[in-house]
């Protein structure tokens, strides 16, 4: 079986934790600031984690599953 290439979108966007979750960014807050709160824009600064209907998703971009 040849190995399944790695979505090079994916890689910039998603990043594993030790214990083999994935990390992601919010969205929304790369422009268009000046109309969202300060608390919003603070908010949406921490990483989250994906959430376990995307997992096997996001897994297979990677080449991880």
């Amino acid at each position: 079986m040849p190995k399944i290439k790695t979505n090079s979108g994916a890689k910039k966007r998603f990043a594993l934790t030790g214990t083999g979750k994935i990390k992601r960014k919010h969205a929304f807050k790369s422009h268009i600031l000046t109309k969202k709160t300060t608390k919003q824009k603070r908010n949406l600064t921490h990483m989250t984690t994906v959430k376990t209907v995307d997992v096997n998703n996001v897994k297979t971009l990677l080449a991880l599953k």
